[in-house]
């Protein structure tokens, strides 16, 4: 699974969504919007943060961790 993180530099809940992938054993990358503008204009950002996942934005702003966990587990993907 390709996880990514697109968010501001100054996002608040970035953090929050980091500590979850960690806590879930995941990898991930982060691509902050103000070093990426290709990635923001092709998945159309305007909140942050977001979660990508196999090329797909699957979350737009900060889940609930409860739908997080439903979207990453194992068999979700």
């Amino acid at each position: 699974m390709d996880i990514l993180i697109i968010a501001t530099k100054s996002c608040h809940h970035r953090p929050e969504m980091e500590r979850w992938l960690q806590q879930m054993d995941l990898d991930y990358r982060v691509a902050y919007v103000e070093d990426e503008p290709e990635e923001v204009a092709r998945f159309q950002i305007r909140h942050s943060p977001n979660l990508v996942v196999d090329d797909e934005l699957v979350f737009r702003d900060l889940p609930s961790r409860h739908a997080f966990e439903e979207r990453l587990k194992p068999d979700a993907a």
